[in-house]
């Protein structure tokens, strides 16, 4: 099994704060796919965003998580049980899930290894849903400030798992019965402080940070700053989503 590769755990109280939560109707949506909603389990869970929008759903939610700084972070809720644990080896009993989750968090897992996982947790007829969303996008000129950032500024600081989120998963070997999921989108109204908050909870931010001794978001922050000149004022950021869902054999 690969190492643990923990880029995120640096900077999880940026990232219970500033990332995105998902679609109500995600989750809904979910529900109704699955054999039945007494137990689901959200890999990788980082501060509970998806573990929590699930647990309105199922009984009980398993979030688990290799890092201890993130569950540290992550949100109550009476139905989530939180457990510091890999996704690709769980202490989960075999056949007793009915969803298995990772919520843009695929890339950092050992995946054949996961996938393995789930087929051995999930109930038949399970359900496993990975999902993964790219670029905000806000306005045509602040959209191309970002855009430059992401693939100029930090080219050479991303770990080379983050293709996988560039090509939606498409190159992903997914070892199951393909169910295609609707066009879900995440949209939230930002103000340009949470905006560059969001930018330094990236790895690759971080990695450049660390590499540099540079801040390198406060270069977007200027750059933004004529198409957004009120940091107080709130845009619409939307996000589209990519997703991997498949189901289990049914006995």
């Amino acid at each position: 099994m690969n190492a643990f590769k923990d880029y995120f755990s640096r900077q999880a109280a940026d990232y219970a704060d500033f990332r995105p939560g998902y679609p109500e109707a995600l989750f809904d949506w979910l529900a109704e796919l699955v054999p039945g909603t007494h137990v689901a389990w959200d890999c990788a869970t980082g501060n509970g965003q998806a573990a929590v929008g699930l647990a309105a759903r199922f009984g009980l939610v398993v979030a688990t998580d290799a890092s201890g700084t993130q569950l540290a972070h992550a949100t109550a809720n009476a139905r989530v049980q939180y457990v510091r644990m890999r996704a690709e080896h769980s202490a989960l009993s075999s056949a007793t899930v009915d969803l298995v989750t990772a919520a843009q968090a695929l890339p950092w897992l050992d995946i054949p290894a996961f996938f393995g996982e789930a087929r051995r947790v999930l109930r038949p007829g399970g359900v496993v849903a990975v999902w993964c969303y790219g670029l905000p996008r806000i306005t045509p000129a602040i959209d191309e400030v970002i855009d430059r950032y992401y693939h100029q500024t930090l080219r050479d600081a991303w770990a080379p798992e983050r293709r996988l989120v560039d090509d939606n998963y498409r190159s992903v070997a997914f070892p199951f019965t393909e169910v295609a999921a609707p066009a879900f989108g995440i949209t939230c109204a930002w103000t340009r402080d949470h905006l560059t908050g969001y930018l330094r909870t990236w790895s690759a931010t971080r990695a450049l940070q660390e590499r540099e001794g540079r801040d390198p978001v406060l270069d977007v922050e200027r750059e933004i700053a004529p198409a957004w000149p009120d940091a107080r004022t709130s845009l619409d950021a939307r996000w589209d989503m990519a997703f991997r869902v498949g189901r289990t054999p049914r006995v």
